[in-house]
């Protein structure tokens, strides 16, 4: 970080312009006070290199760096507006409190000229030296503890009045030899007295172009007639180096020919023009920039030709056609993607597991997998032409795991939603024809990766849609095989790009709605959910320490219990993932943040009987999951947000006519296994011991409560079976049973899907047995054991099994 002056001599125009009253403060009857009396005894402090600042000159100060810019904001904001300006230990070391020189100058703040984020250009009034009695460091600003150093009784002292005229004199004969600073000069002695040596000592070391740590020995000494000493050593420095360049050019000049002076003055003035950025025409400077550009990429033979035809187009193109602008976007595109640069990726699985674990909770198997696929990764050199699906409902992690597995990697992370992108050109770009065509998102995001080799999320993935725009999924085929996308051609572009070391990584909250040719593109890795047990780890390590930062609370003034976790998780956060939980987390903290703002001091604990208070009622309650009644039975349900336990009611109304009728929302297959229901349990009335006239005399009602919620689906078949007897024979299940499957006319019990989220909405809603299909065992058999644990599970393959089993 450099924090420079501008040109010295613009230093003192200022310092001549500006009347110096602000040294002093009148005060009626008393005299003056000096500014050393007024100014703060702590400092924010900006470091300066190569030179320090001297007291008595105004100074254009540039300073680099958003912690320097505070600086400079922090300091406008106080009352004195004043900062300490001190110069470097070591000119290539940072910025950092142990590389500072012991003296500096305070300094008042005249103007802000102009501010950015990383930096700012200001005009400061140097006003007294001081001396450095403490550093500290706050968040990147620097502080210093100062004391203003008394000066020195100047009054009828003949030696520095000597010593003064002797640097009067000198500074004339400088004056003679190099006129670039006569008016700063001529205008200073104009206006000042003979009876400020300090003034002038320092004014003179602020003029010349002596080593920063020469004018730094000079600021350090207080001793003023050792101080003006040192002043006049270095003025007579400058004058006899004047002297000798001026020696030096009139020889020059005598013995270069008056062709050799042209050339000379021709590249000076090309050198000069090129500080001041206007030696090239914008066209020429543009294509410079690509050129150079150009140097760093690794293009392949058709990009290369393409680039080449392009920046000879654009040479002979003037910059007021259309055409230029064109022209030059689609260069600064084609030289600004990461040809050829790659990252090194990380195969240590140490690292990735640690890195999983600090970033997630659970999800073993999960890890499990992506370990896996880094240790294939290790084998074979690389891990191109990988494209993974994080499959699961929201809130559990899906965007996070991505994150991590570019951690894991060391690899660049860029991520980016296609959910509801109804536009191929957002895939594939716009082709130039058309006004404002750019790339598209895959393009775009090696732009602001910066590698060829990044981890690309492409979130949201099942709900993608389509339109007469076109389809972005079919757009996506190609992005996402690894056997075309090693040459993926953009239409902005219109040259190949290799996408092939690309990691893709999508998410998605189902996989119905992903057509099937893109899915079958993909790995699928299922991210099912968390139990009680896991969210109650995951609030305690990451959602409440992060909910405190985020509200300016601290653990010493909020805290949660177990149990109140507990009732918070089971009564108001059942949901497959974590955001309703941290989202009643962020509640709680609101309220407390209240209170404290509102002048609270003593700790906050919420316990078990403090929850509705923070949260109101409970959302959830225990008794609706488990109402064991006759026609009443707890089903297991997959839906995009992951498990979910279903309860289906039954009951029968005498009639003259029979029929059958289904309520709930259902779906078109869930009506079909409704209706299978019916007709097994009327093809097997004596079996189960029914009267043949039942369903005769009686019009039969199946209902699936919470109406509002679209359901569907074949696995309630065997839940709407039972239900059914239930209510015939006026005889209730068992308790804490819930079971799932689809049912075949003839009593066959078919496997069905989400095992792992059914038996977690199981656990979650406390359900003790299950009934699952006989060809879903080994998909039980894979979940971890903490799933299983405390569940009795029965495996079945046709109905008598289910119902021999639900009325024991």
């Amino acid at each position: 970080m450099h924090d420079n002056f501008e040109d010295h001599d613009d230093s003192i125009e200022y310092e001549i312009e500006i009347e110096t009253d602000t040294d002093v403060t009148a005060i009626p009857d008393d005299g003056l006070v000096l500014a050393r009396d007024t100014l703060p005894g702590a400092l924010p402090i900006i470091p300066l290199r190569p030179r320090p600042a001297f007291p008595g000159v105004i100074i254009p100060l540039t300073v680099n760096g958003r912690e320097r810019v505070e600086t400079i904001q922090q300091a406008m904001d106080s009352a004195t507006q004043t900062i300490g300006l001190v110069m470097v230990l070591d000119l290539d070391e940072e910025d950092a409190p142990d590389n500072l020189q012991q003296v500096g100058v305070a300094a008042k703040i005249l103007k802000l000229i102009h501010a950015e984020e990383e930096s700012a250009h200001v005009l400061v009034n140097s006003l007294e030296r001081f001396v450095i009695k403490q550093v500290s460091e706050r968040k990147g600003i620097i502080y210093a503890e100062v004391d203003y150093p008394e000066p020195e009784d100047e009054v009828d002292n003949a030696e520095l009045k000597a010593y003064s005229m002797a640097i009067i004199a000198t500074l004339k004969e400088l004056v003679q030899i190099n006129p670039l600073y006569s008016e700063e000069i001529k205008l200073f002695l104009g206006r000042s007295s003979m009876d400020d040596p300090a003034r002038l000592a320092d004014f003179a070391a602020n003029l010349t172009n002596a080593d920063g740590f020469e004018l730094q020995e000079v600021l350090e000494t207080l001793n003023l007639q050792e101080r003006i000493e040192k002043v006049l050593i270095l003025l007579k420095k400058e004058l006899e180096v004047s002297r000798l360049q001026t020696h030096i050019s009139q020889q020059i000049e005598e013995k270069i020919s008056a062709q050799q002076r042209d050339f000379f003055l021709r590249e000076q003035f090309k050198a000069i023009k090129k500080e001041l950025g206007l030696e090239k025409e914008g066209k020429v400077s543009e294509i410079e920039k690509f050129q150079a550009r150009l140097k760093k990429l690794t293009l392949n033979q058709e990009a290369q030709n393409a680039v080449n035809e392009e920046i000879e187009k654009l040479q002979l193109i003037e910059p007021s056609s259309p055409e230029y602008n064109v022209s030059r976007n689609y260069l600064d595109w084609l030289t600004v993607l990461p040809w050829g640069k790659f990252s090194k990726d990380a195969y240590d699985l140490a690292r990735a597991r640690k890195v999983l674990d600090r970033d997630h909770y659970g999800l073993d198997d999960v890890k499990e997998r992506i370990l896996e696929f880094i240790a294939v990764g290790k084998m074979k050199g690389d891990i191109s032409g990988s494209i993974l699906c994080l499959v699961g409902p929201p809130g559990v992690g899906k965007t996070s795991v991505g994150q991590s597995i570019a951690s894991a990697l060391k690899r660049k992370f860029y991520r980016f939603s296609v959910g509801g992108m109804r536009d191929e050109a957002e895939i594939k770009g716009h082709r130039r024809t058309y006004i404002g065509a750019m790339p598209g998102k895959a393009i775009q995001a090696m732009k602001s990766a910066g590698t060829a080799n990044p981890v690309l999320m492409l979130d949201e993935i099942d709900k993608i849609g389509a339109s007469f725009h076109g389809d972005p999924a079919s757009a996506l085929l190609e992005v996402l095989d690894s056997e075309q996308n090693g040459s993926f051609r953009d239409h902005y572009l219109d040259v190949p790009f290799d996408l092939s070391n690309v990691l893709f990584v999508a998410t998605a909250n189902q996989l119905d709605t992903i057509p099937a040719p893109l899915l079958d593109r993909m790995e699928i890795i299922r991210l099912s959910g968390y139990i009680l047990e896991e969210k109650l780890e995951i609030a305690r390590r990451y959602l409440i320490p992060k909910a405190l930062k985020n509200h300016g609370l601290k653990r010493s003034q909020v805290s949660i219990r177990k149990s109140a976790l507990v009732r918070i998780i089971d009564r108001y956060a059942r949901e497959a993932g974590v955001r309703g939980l941290e989202n009643r987390i962020k509640r709680i903290m609101r309220k407390a943040a209240m209170e404290f703002a509102e002048g609270r001091q003593d700790k906050i604990t919420i316990g078990l009987q403090d929850v509705e208070k923070f949260l109101g009622k409970p959302v959830f309650s225990k008794e609706e999951l488990f109402d064991v009644a006759p026609g009443v039975v707890t089903g297991l349900a997959w839906t995009r947000m992951g498990g979910a336990t279903l309860q289906i009611e039954a009951t029968a109304v005498p009639s003259k006519a029979k029929g059958f009728k289904q309520t709930g929302q259902l779906g078109k297959v869930m009506v079909e296994s409704a209706e299978i229901a019916y007709s097994y349990v009327m093809g097997h009335l004596e079996k189960y011991q029914i009267a043949a006239q039942f369903f005769d005399t009686h019009f039969v009602h199946l209902h699936v409560p919470d109406g509002a919620t679209p359901k569907d689906g074949p696995s309630a078949g065997v839940t709407m079976t039972t239900a059914l007897l239930s209510m015939i024979q006026n005889r209730p299940i068992i308790r804490d049973l819930g079971m799932t499957g689809e049912l075949s006319l003839t009593g066959r019990v078919l496997p069905i899907g989400g095992v792992k989220e059914k038996t977690i909405a199981a656990r979650r809603a406390g359900l003790k047995i299950l009934i699952f299909p006989a060809e879903n065992r080994k998909d039980y058999d894979d979940l971890p054991d903490y799933l299983r644990e405390g569940i009795e599970v029965h495996f079945v393959k046709s109905y008598p099994e289910v119902y021999k089993i639900a009325f024991a």
